[in-house]
């Protein structure tokens, strides 16, 4: 399945979303037929449909349609990866950067497919750790490369805007295979991704 976006919605599932929308807003207290709230149903449906679209998505495939055969063999990186996702707990968003590496054994990817990649599993209902670790499964089994590392740094609204309402907090995630869980592979990968570009 190639990587797009969605660009037109299920007319059921939009249906039945605005639908389940409109009683939550009533159950809120609110009155959805005001002229604020009138279309807020559908635009919320349609919204929840955008923000989980990984689940239609084939990250592996996404990997495979630019796979291509070289003899490299040093660290590649894309660091700085903003991602956007909603927590499965309470479904608030959380947003941040995520740097991912591999090391190539015969194969390379797209640069733009690692950030695709990112892209299809943040648009889940998620957890960061489980996030962190399903990034870097798909590459080790797509490309079997020598070793990958993820470090996934991110905000999380449910701690920021309700519970503890702790604004500056960043929770950092990682996650390394290979070559990355050697000491000096791993302090070389940590290095190049809080490295400045001067």
């Amino acid at each position: 399945m190639a990587y797009t976006r969605i660009e037109q919605y299920d007319t059921e599932t939009t249906l039945a979303l605005t639908k389940s929308y409109k009683e939550t807003i009533a159950l809120l207290g609110e009155n959805p037929e005001r002229e604020g709230l009138e279309k807020t149903p559908e635009r919320v449906a349609k919204a929840m449909q955008y923000l989980t679209q990984g689940y239609n998505l084939d990250a592996k495939a996404v990997l495979e349609s630019a796979k291509f055969h070289e003899a490299v063999s040093e660290m590649v990186i894309v660091k700085d990866i903003e991602l956007y996702s909603m927590c499965e707990h309470h479904m608030l968003p959380f947003y941040g950067k995520a740097h991912v590496a591999y090391i190539p054994n015969g194969y390379i990817t797209g640069l733009s497919k690692i950030a695709r990649v990112v892209d299809i599993y943040s648009r889940r209902l998620q957890v960061q750790e489980r996030l962190t670790e399903q990034i870097l499964n798909v590459i080790k089994e797509t490309l079997n490369p020598h070793g990958v590392a993820v470090v996934i740094e991110a905000s999380h609204l449910c701690m920021m805007m309700r519970g503890v309402s702790k604004q500056n907090s960043v929770t950092t995630t990682s996650a390394f295979c290979g070559e990355f869980e050697k000491n000096e592979t791993r302090i070389e990968f940590m290095k190049l991704i809080t490295a400045k570009l001067h």
